[in-house]
């Protein structure tokens, strides 16, 4: 089983956020849902546990994280055009209470910086460039920093790369239209697409202590039933990475009822040998063309990256 994982569907541009969470543009993700339609068995959350005990099949699920409004926009109705159905994972917090999520914070100061470099200090032990040719690479120095930190440490620090930077935090107005809605969740629904959790703050769970890892995992599923109704009873790790999460919290999952837990590490599943608590999923990226795309659906053991 292939498990395809997107982000954000259309054209990033000259966008001041993330603009590697672009999946696919509108036009590329027509025509992977329609070579998926016609070429395999596209399969939902309730398939999951008839297809992992099937010896052979063509099973491929489409699976998108975060909540945003492009989903709704973009994806959904390409979606519906093609009768297939896709599972997103939320992160309730951003659905609640729209803001700027911190990847994407980072990358908006990264590129309205003013300054030519960073020196060295207590939070990078070396410099960093800010050239417009080093900028993304700046970037991707400052978001590992920031998937090191505890909790506790994560505001500080973009705290200090908001005043070190010269940027100030980023704007809450820029969140605005960033995120779907409740509403929209439920058309989707209606619809026949189906949800799941992704935390309310997404973040980096292995970094957090159980009892705020549980009550992510409790909350983000708490305020889901609340608006869709239930079970809601898969989630997919923010981050994803094998070192995004631990065995506390596989815990809290299981604890609060979850039966699969989606991860972000590449690869496919084999019925005999899945984690019902890490089930691989391989991400779609922007620069892969239709052909390197059905090659990775048609013969994952080869080119899906695990």
């Amino acid at each position: 089983m292939l498990i395809l994982n997107y982000h954000r569907i259309g054209e990033p541009g000259d966008s001041l956020f993330d603009r590697n969470l672009w999946s696919a543009s509108a036009e590329d993700f027509d025509r992977q849902i329609e070579f998926l339609s016609k070429n395999f068995e596209l399969i939902g959350l309730s398939d999951l546990e008839h297809s992992l005990s099937q010896p052979l099949g063509r099973f491929v699920m489409v699976t998108f994280d975060d909540g945003y409004r492009d989903n709704f926009s973009i994806a959904f109705p390409i979606l519906k055009s093609h009768g297939v159905s896709a599972t997103f994972f939320i992160s309730t917090g951003f659905i609640d209470r729209p803001s700027v999520p911190w990847w994407d914070e980072l990358a908006w100061m990264t590129r309205t910086t003013s300054i030519g470099s960073l020196p060295a200090n207590e939070w990078l032990p070396s410099s960093v460039s800010l050239s417009q040719l080093d900028r993304e690479r700046a970037f991707g120095r400052f978001l590992a920093v920031y998937k090191s930190l505890g909790n506790e440490l994560t505001g500080m620090y973009l705290d200090f790369l908001a005043d070190a930077l010269g940027t100030g935090r980023c704007p809450a107005s820029l969140a605005t239209d960033l995120w779907m809605t409740w509403d929209m969740l439920r058309e989707m629904q209606a619809g026949g697409m189906t949800f799941g959790g992704h935390s309310v703050t997404h973040p980096i769970l292995a970094n957090q202590m159980a009892d705020q890892q549980d009550w992510e995992v409790g909350e983000c599923q708490r305020r889901l039933v609340a608006e869709l109704g239930g079970p809601i009873d898969a989630f997919s790790y923010p981050n994803g990475k094998p070192e995004s999460f631990n065995e506390f919290t596989r815990a809290a999952l299981r604890a609060h009822g979850f039966r699969w837990a989606f991860a972000h590490a590449g690869g496919f599943c084999q019925p005999e040998s899945f984690d019902r608590w890490a089930l691989r999923r391989s991400p779609v990226e922007s620069d892969i063309d239709l052909s390197q795309f059905r090659a990775t659906a048609t013969l994952p053991q080869i080119f899906s990256e695990c």
